[in-house]
């Protein structure tokens, strides 16, 4: 139960700073974001900050579980251990694009939003 208090507890923390992190952004797309009021900007923010950090954590823990069989894999039937790390690298590459989809959504939010007009 501690252990998994704890990753909530990190989880939400890297929420946290993201959400800072990602609230340094240029004066003109601020100004921007003012005009419409600040509960918006805030609103974005968190929202781009939750699209990076759900798109990594879930990705993340698949690519654990991805490692993890192959590895199992090879350790039953190390015959095959060419095949499978191919298969797998190939699944990393897969599960890392879901990240950078996220990563994307979050610049669009932030520069690019469709609700500035």
């Amino acid at each position: 139960m501690k252990k998994v208090f704890g990753a909530l507890m990190a989880v939400a923390s890297i929420f946290g700073v993201a959400s800072v992190a990602m609230a340094a952004e240029a004066a003109s797309v601020f100004d921007k974001y003012m005009q419409l009021g600040s509960n918006n900007l805030s609103l974005v923010c968190l929202a781009a900050a939750l699209a990076v950090g759900v798109a990594a954590s879930g990705c993340g823990a698949g690519m654990g579980h991805a490692a993890g069989g192959a590895c199992t894999g090879v350790a039953r039937n190390p015959e095959v251990s060419g095949k499978i790390t191919v298969t797998m690298i190939l699944g990393l590459a897969l599960i890392e694009s879901l990240t950078i989809y996220g990563l994307v959504i979050a610049l669009i939010l932030l520069y690019a939003n469709p609700l500035l007009g």
